[in-house]
């Protein structure tokens, strides 16, 4: 059976993006009269039938919307500090969009290795991993923020209760944490902080923990920044699932 190739359209102008048209038309080689799939990242895949197909340019019309069910429930956001090398948090990107996930931010944390990250470049990524492994949603890619700006944003005051939304830090310091899997819930928003391959520094731990983030492990194993944020991608998929 002929595997679907998805097109990426989150407007559905009638007019292919730029790159998905040159690949509809100059590596393709498809043409006026042909059928297309599309996606639009907001969960519809559509069937559509390309009317012009020429240079950078294809326009279609939609002959049919297919809504598709989510199959997770909850709401899955990891939020990690990148690593030096570009080509690691890259392969995350990849990796986490193939099992599914909905929001990644990236953090600047004290101990961070990286100030800056081409969020352009993690969105192209995604954009090619969701088409590649049909997922029906977009993932959000945020720009980096500095940590204490995030745990403002995504956490709460302390004695403030939110039923809604679990909130995760993960760290290798010394103390009693319950594992990562055994503290999800179902149904649920759930956050997971991942920090630089030098931890996050104690100071941003109870920071954190006021903000209602609580210190969790992902077991006994010492793990790359990257290896860290899939097994906690991976964690939060299967408890949703």
């Amino acid at each position: 059976m002929k595997e679907v190739r998805y097109f990426y359209d989150p407007d559905l102008s009638g007019s292919l993006p730029e790159e998905e048209a040159k690949h509809v038309v100059r590596v393709l080689r498809m043409k006026e009269g042909d059928q297309i799939n599309l996606m639009d990242g907001k969960g519809n895949f559509y069937l559509a039938e390309i009317t012009t197909a020429a240079n950078h340019r294809c326009l279609y019309r939609i002959l049919e919307k297919n809504a598709q069910e989510r199959t997770w429930d909850g709401n899955i956001h990891l939020a990690v500090a990148p690593t030096k090398l570009n080509d690691r948090i890259e392969w995350l990107a990849e990796k986490a969009t193939e099992i599914g996930w909905d929001r990644v931010s990236f953090l600047n944390c004290q101990f961070s290795e990286r100030r800056n990250i081409k969020t352009e470049r993690i969105e192209k990524i995604v954009v090619s991993a969701t088409k590649q492994s049909h997922k029906a949603w977009m993932t959000k890619v945020d720009e980096m923020m500095d940590f204490d700006d995030f745990i403002k944003e995504f956490g709460h005051a302390e004695g403030e209760k939110d039923d809604d939304v679990e909130r995760f830090i993960c760290h290798c310091y010394e103390g009693e944490k319950p594992h990562l899997k055994d503290v999800l819930s179902k149904g649920k928003k759930c956050i997971v902080m991942i920090g630089p391959e030098g931890d996050f520094s104690v100071e941003e731990v109870k920071k954190a923990e006021a903000c209602g983030f609580k210190a969790v492990s992902l077991g006994s194993s010492r793990l790359r920044t990257e290896t860290a944020a899939l097994v906690a991608v991976h964690l939060m998929q299967l408890s949703q699932s």
